[in-house]
Parts: C-alpha cells; structure tokens; sequence
C-alpha cells in the first residue's frame, strides 16, 4: 500500500481520537478501558487471521517477543498517559508524547544504527515549536509544581516505553514475523497484562452502556487500534521510525480541525502560527532529498574514459625507457 496513504490514514485516525478518549473518561475506569479496547481488537484480529488463513502458530521465543511488543506499545504505554492526564492537562500531554519523535530517531540509532539525517532534526525542531505554539495559551496558564512535574514525568515515561515498542515492531519486521497475527498476539498480552494491572489494584471491571461510551470504544477499537496501528506499523518498517513518527506531531493539527467543526473551537494568531511551523516540519521531514542525475553519472564515467587512454600511454612510454 502507497505510503503516502498509510501517513494520511494514520494521521487522521490518530488525530481524532483524543475526542474518542474524552468519552471515554468517567464512569470506567481508564485502565479496564483499555483491557476492553485492545481486547476486542485483538479479537477481530484473530478472526481476520482464521478467515485469511494467516498462521497464528509461533515459537515460545516468538511469543516473548510478542508479549513484549504487546505490553510496550498496546499496555503499559497507555497506562502512564492516561495516568498523566490525571495531573496535567491535554495540552500538555499532547506535546510530552510528541516527542516520541526524538526518541525513536536516539532509539534507532542505538539500536540498529540507523543514521538520521539533519532534514528530521530540522523538522522535528519545527514542528514541536509548533505544538508549543499552538497551546501556547493553556501552557502559559500552567503552574510548573510538584503535580504538573509528576504528570510530565508519568506522560514522558509513557512516551518513552511507545518508543521502545515501536523498536520491537521493527525486531518483529527483522524476525520476519507477519505484521497482523504479531498485531493480534501483542494486543492480546497487552490486554491480558492491563487485566493483571486492575485485579492488582482492586479496581472492579464495570462497563457504560452510554451511547457516547460504546461509540467511542467501537472506534477505538476498530479505527484507532486495528486500522490505524496496521497502517502506522507496516509505514514504520517502510520508511523507519524516524519519519513515520512525525505522525504524532500532525495529530494536534488535526484535533485542533476537528474541534474547529465540533466544539466551536476558535482560532487565534497562535494556532495559525502553530499550524504553520508544524506543516513546515512535516514537509522538512518528508520531502525526498535530490538523488545525483544521471547526466552526472555519465559525465563522470565520460571523463574517467578519456583519462584512462592517457594513463596507459605513459606506462608504455616508460616500457620503451
């Protein structure tokens, strides 16, 4: 599938579900939230896999992976930005996870040596100076105490152990391991795991039967979980983590449309000049690097042809001698 698509998909469906999480939030408690979002879509995975004829027998070894991949990016990364939310407010949660961006590029880096080019710390700068433009507002009315520093350490620790997960989707892709059925499985430990996480805690797994709850979870589950991770994955192994992650830098551009539409959210000269340094970013990130034309290439090979005659003249010349 064109990547150029899987981009826009999965900035569109990530971009709108911070709406869908806000309905979430209230009567359930989020982390049984969670187990229902990616229990169910690891469900509907497996059921794709049996009607597709996709194998879901893998080795001990394998499913080690797959229950790290699970707890990493469908677990306990969620637990920690759900948990942040509780001491700070979206804004800035929003711009903490963003940098997911820098770290998967140090990530990478370490662990496969990738080598990033100066156009993704460029547009990586450009487009967090974006988001910190854009809720500027909210953020120059936050008080930087002990609660807002614990919320950003919460948040950042989750952003921290997505990026790890997006390393292991990558190891999955090195294991040559099929993306869906190794979906399926790391759902199905994460939800497993976050399960384990609320019996400890001696939360109880009640359920809202609310219109805007169910709506919200079906979305989650099948768009911004089964959709839209497919699309992110299968582009992080196609363009690497460093790119496919300024993803998360173009959701708050998008949330930012969508409550334009829904909520009435008016526009001031911040949000225009946010919107502005975040598309630039984009851009700097995305944009292909001229390759050397081939008109250079034969040039080069034109001028190594007519030094080579000259070369072998003179060491006949000196075979005379």
């Amino acid at each position: 599938m064109n990547n150029t698509f899987l981009y826009i998909i999965t900035v569109l469906i990530w971009g709108s579900t911070w709406i869908a999480i806000n309905y979430q939030l209230g009567g359930v408690e989020p982390e049984v939230s969670i187990v229902y979002r990616f229990g169910l879509a690891a469900i509907i995975l497996f059921t794709y896999c049996k009607f597709k004829g996709l194998t879901l027998q893998f080795s001990l070894r394998h499913h080690l992976q797959f229950f790290l991949f699970g707890i990493t990016l469908f677990s306990f990364n969620y637990y920690f930005l759900y948990s942040a939310q509780q001491h700070i407010n979206s804004a800035l949660t929003c711009i903490a996870f963003s940098m997911i961006m820098f770290f998967n590029v140090f990530n990478a880096r370490i662990w496969y040596g990738t080598k990033i080019t100066q156009q993704v710390y460029v547009g990586g700068a450009l487009g967090l100076l974006g988001i910190v433009t854009l809720f500027w507002p909210q953020i120059s009315d936050t008080q930087l105490g002990p609660e807002t520093l614990l919320g950003l350490g919460l948040c950042i620790m989750g952003t921290l152990i997505a990026s790890t997960g997006n390393m292991l989707s990558m190891k999955n892709q090195q294991m040559k391991l099929p993306l869906i059925p190794a979906m399926a499985w790391g759902m199905a430990y994460g939800a497993i795991f976050m399960a384990v996480v609320v019996v400890i805690q001696g939360k109880n797994f009640n359920f809202d039967y609310t219109f805007p709850y169910v709506s919200s979870l079906l979305y989650l589950t099948i768009f911004g979980s089964v959709i839209a991770f497919a699309s992110y994955l299968t582009l992080l192994n196609n363009i690497g983590a460093h790119k496919a992650s300024y993803a998360s830098i173009m959701f708050p551009a998008v949330a930012v449309i969508i409550s334009t539409i829904v909520e009435g959210f008016a526009w001031s000269t911040y949000t225009f000049a946010g919107l502005f340094f975040i598309l630039a970013g984009n851009l700097v990130v995305l944009i292909r690097t001229k390759k050397p034309l081939p008109n250079d290439n034969l040039t080069q090979a034109h001028d190594y042809k007519t030094e080579q005659p000259n070369i072998e003249h003179t060491n006949m010349k000196a075979q005379r001698l």
